[in-house]
């Protein structure tokens, strides 16, 4: 059995400049935080069959790789050529579809665990990559760069993105006593309200591809509030940094319709006046969690949530990003395991895998436990 713990995360500035669409063009900025929340996977070997279970919010058995419903599941096992023979089971801390990056957790997690399974450890760079490449490139969602990245590294991270789509990430260097004051006046309270975002981030992508003059102008606003952002934190200007919060998230309304909503609105001006200086909705908009940052009067603004009907969900920062928790395979397992990637590379003709490379090699089978990948730490 292998388990990986992958954190969610929130995004301080830049978001949407990590689409394609707009840093093919301008090159894209973001800043965010993983969060003590996580995305766990557990991936086990059954050793009396050879069928795939998949346990999400439902239950799959099937018997072959096609049969799988779940897409990030199916295309995982598929880059590492599973065929069989495989559990996967996730549990979440906060449930999909509230602005915090799940399904990019998901495949993250998954990817880590396939590659302590098979041995073949990878930097979070290369994992953020290969996430990257299943998401945008395979299965052409209408997803940004920045969940896969800040899944793989954590840490209240900047990801500089090329117009070649070229991701350089890096840990932001400020003092402990900054980054305390950050965690602690940085609030998140849950709306109750699920959304799938993909509708939203299709139409800001058409306008951008359309090179729509507002939508393009506000995505190059919300860059450059980014940075300023980020040099704001790096400064200890914590106050500027609420301020700028709140710019950043009145030009992301202009963004696509969707994004807030006038009980949402209601919200957001409920909290300015007891004491929130800036926020916004995570993710793309719509429901999910409404961060705030407030430096006085937190017992107030709480308050005044609470009757609103809103949930404060507590938080600390992670500076680790996915990681292996657990990784112990019984013999039995890897056997079973072994003998479907002989007997899959025989059935197509080809070797695959962690067995295709033994063979290939005409290397003895070794039967021992799984070598563990170093920590994924920034």
């Amino acid at each position: 059995m292998i388990v990986t713990r992958t954190p969610f995360r929130v995004t301080l500035g830049g978001g949407g400049t990590d689409l394609p669409s707009f840093y093919r063009e301008h090159g894209g900025f973001v800043l965010a935080v993983a969060i003590d929340k996580y995305m766990y996977l557990n991936v086990n070997m059954p050793i009396l069959d050879d069928l795939i279970r998949v346990r999400y919010n439902k239950a799959e058995t099937v018997r072959c790789l096609l049969e799988i419903e779940h897409t990030l599941a199916r295309a995982a096992l598929e880059h590492f050529g599973f065929e069989n023979g495989i559990e996967i089971v996730s549990i979440a801390d906060i449930p999909a579809g509230t602005g915090v990056g799940s399904s990019s957790c998901y495949l993250v997690g998954l990817m880590n665990a396939l590659h302590a399974l098979t041995q073949t450890p990878v930097s979070p760079q290369e994992l953020a990559e290969e996430a990257c490449h299943i998401e945008l490139d395979l299965l052409h969602k209408p997803i940004s760069k920045q969940d896969q990245y800040m899944a793989a590294y954590g840490g209240l991270t900047t990801l500089d993105i090329a117009k070649d789509g070229t991701v350089k990430a890096q840990s932001l260097s400020i003092p402990l006593d900054v980054v305390e004051a950050l965690e602690n006046n940085l609030l998140l309270f849950y709306t109750g309200e699920v959304r799938d975002a993909t509708a939203i981030l299709i139409r800001q992508d058409n306008a951008t591809k359309r090179r729509d003059t507002a939508v393009v102008g506000s995505l190059t606003e919300i860059k450059d509030i980014g940075t300023e952002i980020a040099s704001a934190i790096m400064t200890g200007n914590l106050h500027y940094f609420g301020e700028l919060m709140d710019e950043h998230w009145q030009v992301k309304k202009r963004l696509s319709k969707g994004i807030t909503n006038p009980m949402i609105d209601a919200w957001y001006e409920l909290s300015k006046r007891n004491g929130a200086i800036g926020g916004k909705i995570s993710g793309a908009g719509g429901g999910g969690f409404l961060m705030l940052y407030c430096e006085e009067n937190k017992a107030q603004l709480r308050e005044a949530l609470r009757r609103a009907g809103l949930r404060e969900l507590n938080f600390r920062f992670e500076f680790e990003g996915s990681k292996v928790v657990f990784d112990i395979v019984s013999r039995d397992g890897r056997l079973a395991h072994l003998r479907r990637q002989e007997h899959n590379g025989k059935v197509n003709g080809v070797a695959t895998g962690t067995s295709a490379r033994r063979i290939a090699n005409q290397e003895p089978e070794v039967i021992g436990p799984v070598r563990r990948p170093p920590l994924q730490s920034v």
